[in-house]
């Protein structure tokens, strides 16, 4: 198998593939340094799409699974069908689906999928006159890829009209940002549900709750994740089944329909609003860091699953889950979602990792002169896993305590909305 990236996303999967007994040899391009202690590492960045290809078929890999976005919907998959490779991840053509929030909103707009209203805008002064027409608050999105960064909520016309500017004319979010997406502000609790597909069937892969903002209690600007926990107490197995019948499965069909048929995995961040679950945005992989929270508590081995959705052969049955809660706590470098420096020396991860249930996953860091150093924005993973929700909250914050480098800083209340009361006979899907 080949593993495309070198994230912390990328590392939890590293650590799942490695230990299926279906995989013979692991590589991963790039990779870092906590990867290369489950798999080959490849200097092959995730842009090098020719690269990849030609190393996929020297080396005759049987899968290879993409964990960025950026590939994927600049056409990996595409260029592996080409050569008879096979690879998880939709090709150019349904990952516009993340690639163009125009286009997704287009498409749950002809198919019924529920959505906030919107209007798309290639033009920043006609973007500027809708948000005065309609109103605070309001969400100004980029429409391309901006890492999680590019959606904007706007509880002033000041601020919507500066997220305008900020995409448009600052081009904050590079060409991103040349369309935008203005929408209403919708209500409730967000959520990111994730199922894998291949092509025309889907199966289930788990609930979990992204923190987006950088600071405690969501404020702060937008990240591309400052930690997740799984299971999430709201949506019980009841909700994921509307879940997977009301969005997920209506998806799937209208890309089908329309041309754009979508192996791989699907991920609904979803907003839990009065009328019921409403999208707030597609993406075409595993999110990060929400993959480091659901696969430890994935019973089986994953490899069957992904690769039949990569070959669009019959999916195995439901996925089984641990009856266990998983926390994860993302350590930042300084700065962070704004200029930051690295290179900065890490210590404490083997303390970290002798607590029971802790998992470390590297995201942003490399080798220097044989010390662990600061190479990202986003640097560490601190996942626990434990028997309640309380609990793994409690390890993933004794092992971030653990670890130190530079200006680290990190959110304090990961998981903390999933310990509300919940209602009287809620059962966790």
């Amino acid at each position: 198998m080949l593993l495309v990236g070198s994230g912390g996303r990328e590392h939890a999967l590293a650590w799942k593939l490695a230990a299926s007994p279906r995989v013979e040899a692991l590589w991963a391009a790039p990779g870092n340094p906590g990867i290369a202690r489950h798999a080959r590492c490849v200097p092959i960045g995730a842009d090098r799409l020719d690269a990849l290809a030609d190393f996929a078929a020297r080396e005759r890999i049987d899968l290879t699974i993409v964990g960025p976005e950026a590939p994927l919907v600049a056409g990996l998959a595409d260029r592996f069908a080409a050569r008879g490779l096979v690879a998880l991840g939709p090709g150019a053509a349904a990952a516009e689906l993340e690639g163009s929030k125009a286009f997704a909103k287009a498409l749950m707009t002809r198919y019924g999928i529920p959505t906030a209203a919107y209007r798309t805008f290639t033009d920043p002064e006609a973007a500027r006159r809708h948000c005065r027409a309609m109103g605070a608050p309001l969400v100004v999105k980029a429409s391309g890829l901006a890492g999680g960064k590019g959606a904007i909520v706007c509880r002033t016309l000041a601020e919507a009209e500066a997220a305008v500017a900020a995409c448009m004319e600052q081009r904050v979010f590079g060409a991103a940002g040349e369309t935008v997406v203005v929408e209403e502000l919708l209500e409730g609790e967000e959520v990111s549900a994730f199922a894998v597909s291949n092509g025309h069937d889907v199966v289930a892969f788990g609930v979990a709750q992204d923190h987006k903002p950088v600071w405690d209690d969501d404020r702060g600007p937008n990240t591309g994740g400052m930690g997740a926990y799984s299971p999430v107490p709201r949506v019980d197995a009841a909700l994921e089944r509307r879940i997977l019948d009301e969005i997920v499965r209506p998806t799937i069909a209208a890309l089908a329909r329309e041309g754009r048929p979508y192996r791989g995995v699907l991920f609904a961040g979803l907003m839990l609003t009065a009328e019921g679950p409403k999208v707030i945005e597609f993406n075409c992989r595993f999110g990060d860091p929400e993959c480091q929270a659901l696969l430890p508590r994935v019973a089986d081995d994953i490899v069957p699953l992904l690769d039949a959705a990569a070959r669009g052969a019959p999916l195995p049955g439901a996925v089984r889950w641990t009856e266990d809660a998983t926390v994860c706590v993302t350590l930042a470098s300084g700065g962070y979602p704004g200029a930051y420096d690295t290179g900065f020396p890490i210590e404490g991860l083997e303390a970290a990792e002798a607590i029971p249930g802790v998992r470390v996953f590297h995201a942003g860091t490399a080798w220097r002169d044989g010390t662990l150093v600061t190479a990202g924005g986003r640097v560490l993973s601190v996942t626990a896993t434990a028997p309640t929700l309380a609990e793994a909250i409690a390890r993933a914050y004794e092992a971030a305590g653990r670890i130190r480098f530079e200006r680290m800083h990190y959110r304090r209340d990961i998981g903390r909305k999933g310990l509300a009361p919940r209602p009287a006979g809620h059962r966790l899907a």
